[in-house]
């Protein structure tokens, strides 16, 4: 049986026009033209990240979830009693900006420090939603 291995390219085409340093497909060692990129997805051959880490990771997601889905189900029963007309958009609004940052938090998992300050700064738009929910 005969193998071929496919050549990996060192980055996309569209990593000069995104965000936040690039997008790679390739391992943090093989960089965009000396910009570091701190958002990727992992690559094939890079390390996995240690079981404990994603699973606090995980957790504290799934953690920010639940929260969300409360405040979800606060704002529902607020709506059918009757809710003003800026409730419902702003709600969303803090709700996907704190989707946002645990996206950013996954993304950056093989970074020492960026994934648990993204998981932190996540709860802030979330506490926001929180008194905007237990307000009205």
């Amino acid at each position: 049986m005969i193998t071929v291995q496919k050549d990996r390219t060192t980055h996309t085409e569209a990593a000069a026009i995104m965000p936040f340093g690039g997008w790679e497909i390739t391992p943090a060692g093989a960089g965009l033209d000396g910009d570091e990129v701190l958002f990727r997805f992992p690559a094939p051959d890079d390390p996995a990240p240690s079981t404990a880490r994603l699973l606090t990771m995980a957790g504290g997601a799934a953690l920010l979830g639940f929260v969300t889905l409360g405040v979800g189900a606060r704002a529902f029963a607020t709506v059918l009693g009757g809710a003003p007309f800026w409730y419902v958009p702003t709600l969303a609004l803090f709700a996907l900006l704190s989707l946002a940052l645990t996206v950013g938090a996954f993304l950056s998992i093989h970074r020492a420090f960026l994934p648990w300050v993204l998981l932190v700064c996540a709860t802030g738009p979330l506490a926001v939603g929180i008194l905007i929910a237990a307000t009205y």
